[in-house]
């Protein structure tokens, strides 16, 4: 009788408790996000094609909507060269154009913006990557038992210190400083979690970066861990890139503004 009795007090808890509960979740006005990362796939090419992405940041469990900028434009702070990016589709967001590859990997660009009149700008310098040698399916698995292991080469550039950034598709990103290889050809398995099906194209991007972005790059992956959508969304933490507000301090962008050769290489899934 006392455990008839308990049960029914434990189902009295159960059903007693469905009332919603309210949860003010932290908010803050919009923040211009400034997606900036310019890769340079063939630095002997005439002309480069330049795209930034530029959007709002919004609360939790809402996507960020696109931004119309008044003004964005790069300029080569040795030649005062410039190109101004347009905005080709309405309220896409995405400003795009066309400059010279020269003057985009030779020396210090700014890249200036200007939203609700206020001027938000950040400098970079161009940073050379290296080749991928070889991607390769591996058949290791780590906890579940259905990972999908890629087997990635590539041979650290010699003479230097270097950083670098993996994008391994499906929004997916890796840092790597060159410490523990410098100057020697490297070999690490990368882990897919998702049960990739046979057939299936991976496309792998190696970029050059410096050791700011590298950092600013290291502490996004680590908030978006878990997460499907990629470190480029509104993180749990604000994580401050290089951009600077110049009309207003405290209202600074996030994002930030990278001038990355890359080098790519692909693999079916067996």
């Amino acid at each position: 009788m006392k455990k008839l009795l308990f049960n029914f007090f434990c189902l009295g808890l159960l059903f007693g408790c469905q009332e919603t509960i309210s949860v003010d979740l932290p908010t803050e006005e919009p923040r211009l996000i400034l997606d900036a990362i310019i890769r340079v796939n063939d630095p002997t090419q005439v002309v480069s094609a330049i795209d930034v992405k530029a959007s709002l940041s919004s609360s939790f469990f809402e996507e960020n909507v696109p931004a119309n900028l008044t003004e964005i434009r790069l300029t080569n702070n040795s030649s005062q060269n410039l190109v101004v990016l347009t905005q080709e589709e309405e309220d896409s967001g995405v400003y795009s154009g066309l400059w010279s590859t020269n003057e985009l990997i030779n020396g210090d660009i700014t890249l200036t913006a200007v939203y609700n009149n206020e001027i938000y700008t950040a400098e970079t310098s161009y940073v050379p990557s290296t080749p991928i040698l070889n991607v390769a399916q591996g058949d290791k698995t780590l906890f579940e038992g259905n990972e999908t292991e890629i087997v990635i080469t590539f041979e650290d550039r010699k003479g230097s210190d270097d950083f670098y950034l993996f994008d391994l598709d499906f929004s997916q990103f890796l840092v790597s400083e060159d410490t523990f290889y410098k100057d020697q050809a490297f070999t690490f398995s990368y882990f897919y979690d998702n049960n990739l099906s046979a057939g299936r194209e991976i496309n792998i991007t190696l970029l050059g970066v410096n050791e700011s972005f590298y950092n600013y790059m290291n502490l996004l992956i680590l908030q978006s861990s878990g997460g499907d959508q990629g470190p480029f969304q509104t993180p749990s933490t604000t994580a401050r890139g290089n951009f600077i507000n110049t009309s207003n301090n405290a209202n600074f962008a996030l994002g930030y503004f990278a001038i990355c050769q890359t080098y790519s290489g692909s693999i079916v899934i067996e």
